[in-house]
């Protein structure tokens, strides 16, 4: 999906993310598929750039590029999914809890204060009405 909407922005450097993504892709991929990766390393000019595909360097995982900011964090009401809040990663049980209450899709469902409000760290916050 981020390649597809890199795909339609313009520019030299979203070129070079949808090529460098469709490289590590069909690197991925060879295994599996080999004879079918190699024939598109050859016909998209990789293999002018890198070489034969079956001798490329395996994709190196970037640690810090996984890693987010912010989380998404499902809101249960009464046992069911009702909504769902992005936090920061390091957010305390006080603030996710007083943003999920104030989540506009979740006040459709309180009409009394809750009784009960359990906040499960970067998973689900779950209301008893």
């Amino acid at each position: 999906n981020t390649m597809e909407s890199a795909k339609l922005e313009d520019g030299a450097a979203t070129d070079a993310v949808v090529a460098e993504g469709l490289s590590i892709f069909l690197r991925v991929l060879n295994p599996v598929a080999p004879h079918i990766t190699h024939v598109l390393w050859e016909e998209l000019g990789y293999a002018g750039v890198y070489g034969d595909i079956l001798n490329v360097q395996w994709p190196q995982v970037d640690p810090q590029a996984l890693e987010q900011a912010e989380i998404e964090m499902m809101i249960q009401v009464n046992g069911k999914l009702r909504g769902s809040i992005k936090v920061a990663k390091d957010a305390d049980k006080a603030s996710i809890e007083a943003q999920a209450l104030a989540c506009e899709a979740v006040q459709k469902y309180i009409e009394t204060p809750p009784k009960k409000v359990i906040v499960v760290p970067g998973k689900l916050i779950s209301i008893v009405v």
